[in-house]
């Protein structure tokens, strides 16, 4: 594969983007352009994330610029990982807007934008440079401001603003610890970085530059105790958007955090105990959350919070093995927490109701979509053999390996919490008799075309098939989690390929 392929998925979501706004008037056309361009993105990223499987990390620079001078694209396991399922979770929110995100939404260019987001996080994901990481940023800030104020409804922009301000503050902090970076090492290419930081004398400085990128992607990321943004947003789009946020938006957040605290600073005892200790408090503090809820939306982003902290913790413990737990888990969240975003917008459509008090009957009324629903449900509360078990029971190894029985002590916790919630939620909203029921009770799905009803829970099912496979198949996904953790853990193949040594 030519090296300079690897920015194709970056530059054909520019060209959807593009493509898309030339219809601007034609809603239909939009919808299916939309589906078409995302399996074409969906194959792009196969593809290179076969090519870069089979023959290793594959580098290119701006320009033909030599490292560390030019603009460098850098395309390793674990980017080409994201870079492929962001492309998945694309592919199954784009079809499920195609029936559930309304005219007047599309007349002001959802589908656009929504690429143009896919954009910006691809172009994060396969970065080498950290000012470039920061710029594509600040693409998907813009991108998802305006997806989550789309429609100008009043809790919208309630929670946009504050979305959008948490994020500046990131987004200004982030900036802050690039300036201070760069006067350090007069450098910005990630590869480069990591020679020039250890040979800093100024120990202190390199510590508070560390902290402040730690700050800076722990607002992105939802930690401890920067988290209030999100609950307080992500239930107000509709429900595609918050599935795209749900599933990615957070994850290129630990995604930095975990790139640049293995490749730049060195995770000396201090750092990795702030970070276990920030880790601990997002479980603990997302888990309660999620106890006190009776909003769907809003109990499923307190679970984003919670779950962020076992990432979390498999950085803090700073071992292959941890980093191992850390990078399975995050495959497993991206495509879970999209598809329940979209099986909650699902229940929504059949109840009319997002209020666990106010839906019931579900499963009575229907069946076979309740057990579709119950595979993500259940892949989430980590149930043996499904996704979710398995990256867990990896981080709880780590935790032993490690002696730090504390961290085991809180991802137990934290897992019987999330148990506790979705078990909850499955009484409530499929068990539960429902009172009052007449044939009007189930209206909004039933009202929607068989086409609409075929694009709401065709990605169900396509997410769904994708989850069993990640913990039926768990063999070959900790494999890769396993070879990702490695090349984290002994960064210099990624060094010197960047870098032409």
């Amino acid at each position: 594969m030519k090296d300079n392929l690897i920015i194709l998925p970056v530059l054909f979501q520019l060209f959807s983007a593009v493509v898309l706004l030339f219809m601007w008037n034609s809603t239909p056309r939009q919808k299916i352009t939309s589906v078409l361009l995302s399996l074409v993105s969906l194959a792009i990223s196969a593809y290179i994330f076969a090519n870069v499987y089979q023959t290793g990390i594959i580098s290119t620079q701006a320009g033909s610029w030599k490292a560390p001078f030019g603009i460098t694209f850098v395309a390793d396991l674990f980017s080409s990982t994201m870079v492929l399922i962001s492309s998945v979770a694309g592919l199954a929110v784009s079809v499920f807007s195609t029936a559930t995100i309304g005219k007047n939404r599309l007349r002001f260019g959802y589908f656009p934008v929504l690429h143009f987001l896919i954009m910006g996080l691809n172009g994060a994901f396969l970065t080498g440079d950290i000012f470039n990481l920061y710029v594509w940023f600040e693409i998907i800030i813009i991108a998802s401001f305006v997806l989550i104020t789309i429609g100008g409804e009043k809790d919208q922009l309630e929670g946009a603003m504050k979305y959008v301000t948490m994020n500046l503050l990131a987004s200004s902090i982030f900036l802050t610890a690039i300036a201070m970076l760069y006067g350090l090492t007069g450098s910005l290419n990630m590869a480069d970085l990591s020679l020039r930081v250890a040979e800093v004398q100024n120990r202190g400085l390199v510590n508070v530059t560390a902290m402040l990128f730690f700050v800076g992607f722990g607002i992105k990321s939802a930690i401890f105790p920067l988290y209030f943004w999100l609950p307080a947003s992500y239930h107000t789009p509709p429900f595609a958007v918050s599935a795209i946020f749900g599933g990615l938006l957070t994850k290129v957040g630990v995604y930095a955090m975990l790139r640049i605290f293995t490749l730049v600073f060195e995770m000396d005892a201090f750092l990795s105990n702030l970070i276990l200790v920030i880790a601990i408090l997002t479980m603990l503090t997302g888990g309660l959350g999620a106890l006190i809820q009776n909003n769907i939306r809003r109990m499923l982003a307190y679970l984003i919070i919670c779950h962020i902290g076992f990432m979390i913790a498999g950085l803090g413990m700073s071992t292959t093995l941890s980093f191992s737990g850390a990078l399975y888990y995050l495959i497993h969240d991206i495509v879970v927490k999209t598809n329940i975003f979209l099986v909650a917008g699902l229940i929504f459509a059949i109840c009319g109701t997002e209020n666990l008090k106010m839906a019931g009957g579900l499963y009575a009324s229907h069946p076979k979509l309740s057990l579709l629903m119950a595979i993500p449900l259940f892949s989430l509360a980590g149930i043996p053999p499904l996704s979710g078990f398995w990256p867990k029971l990896t981080l709880i190894k780590a935790s032993f390996v490690q002696e730090d029985y504390v961290v085991f002590t809180f991802i137990l916790l934290a897992s019987f919490v999330t148990l506790f919630v979705l078990a909850r939620l499955w009484a409530e909203v499929f068990w539960k008799k429902r009172e009052h029921i007449s044939n009007d009770d189930f209206f909004c799905f039933n009202d929607y075309l068989p086409k609409e009803k075929a694009a709401m829970v065709f990605p169900v099912i396509f997410l769904a098939a994708i989850s069993l496979f990640l913990g039926l198949g768990a063999e070959f996904i900790n494999n890769i989690a396993w070879q990702i953790a490695s090349e984290l853990s002994d960064p210099s193949k990624y060094i010197d390929i960047v870098l032409g040594n």
